[in-house]
């Protein structure tokens, strides 16, 4: 086989690069097809585990991830770091991890790979050379999910036949979180999706910049709570028997397309709770 010799110009020596021959990595392309975020999903879905068991198994690796990030990955909006990805091979038992995340062809055809396989499977059946096994451990909880969608229903959202109860990691659920419920539309992207589950704590009071959860006339709503001084056309409204003028709610979307809801007193508002994730 050739050689190929690349010289180093710091201090003037050939380095021999016989690696370089036949098909090469090419970073860009890898990129541009999403090789890691689809293989990862790969793995995770043939292990049978959600998002959120993979964010949980990842940790126990030292590895702490954002509640997203896992999605993120898989879709190609991001890729892991160096270390993220060496935790994601532990967890997903991956011990050819940096050739299971390139398509590079490999360097045994398929009978080649067959053999070593069996070769490492006798090693192990011999009892001499297999490591302790590290067995994950994942607690579940029963949490109820609620029917109701954040962009629409009316009723009570853990009012009988409102919901289910579902088992999830109890890593996954943060700490006086009452019951879930699932985003409905694009109106608070790119920071909450369409599909996703979010966690509520109930409670009658938001602090300005607070994600909460809204009753709204005959709407549900998931948005930012604010406040503002009510226009003068609406003064009075907002004014107590005291001659106290109270603040105006405001339900504002992350997503920038849509308008801000300006609560009106004539109109039914409740607080559910607040978004704790």
């Amino acid at each position: 086989m050739a050689k190929k010799k690349i010289r180093n110009e710091s201090d003037s020596k050939i380095v021999s690069l016989d690696f370089l021959t036949g098909d090469r990595y090419n970073a860009d392309e890898e990129k541009e097809k999403n090789t890691i975020g689809r293989q990862i999903e790969i793995a995770r879905e043939e292990l049978g585990l959600s998002r959120a068991d993979l964010r949980y198994l990842v940790g126990t690796y030292g590895v702490n991830l954002h509640r997203d990030i896992v999605r993120r990955w898989e879709i190609g909006e991001t890729t892991p770091t160096c270390y993220q990805l060496v935790a994601l091979c532990y967890a997903l038992n991956l011990e050819n991890g940096f050739e299971y995340f390139g398509s590079l062809p490999r360097k045994l055809n398929k009978e080649g790979r067959r053999k070593v396989a069996e070769y490492e499977n006798d090693l192990v059946a011999s009892g001499r050379y297999a490591p302790e096994p590290f067995i994950h451990e994942i607690e579940y909880i029963d949490m109820p999910l609620s029917y109701l969608p954040v962009s629409a229903g009316t009723g009570e959202f853990l009012d009988e036949g409102n919901y289910e109860m579902i088992s999830v990691p109890k890593s996954t659920v943060p700490a006086g979180a009452k019951f879930a419920l699932r985003v409905k539309g694009d109106s608070m992207e790119p920071t909450y999706n369409d599909g996703q589950l979010v966690w509520v704590q109930e409670t009658k009071e938001l602090h300005p910049g607070d994600v909460g959860v809204f009753f709204y006339g005959d709407q549900g709503y998931m948005k930012s709570y604010n406040l503002r001084e009510p226009n003068e056309e609406l003064r009075d409204d907002f004014t107590d028997v005291d001659g106290v003028i109270h603040l105006q709610p405001v339900l504002i979307s992350y997503n920038k397309k849509y308008d801000p809801i300006f609560v009106s007193p004539e109109t039914r508002f409740e607080i559910v709770g607040r978004v704790l994730n």
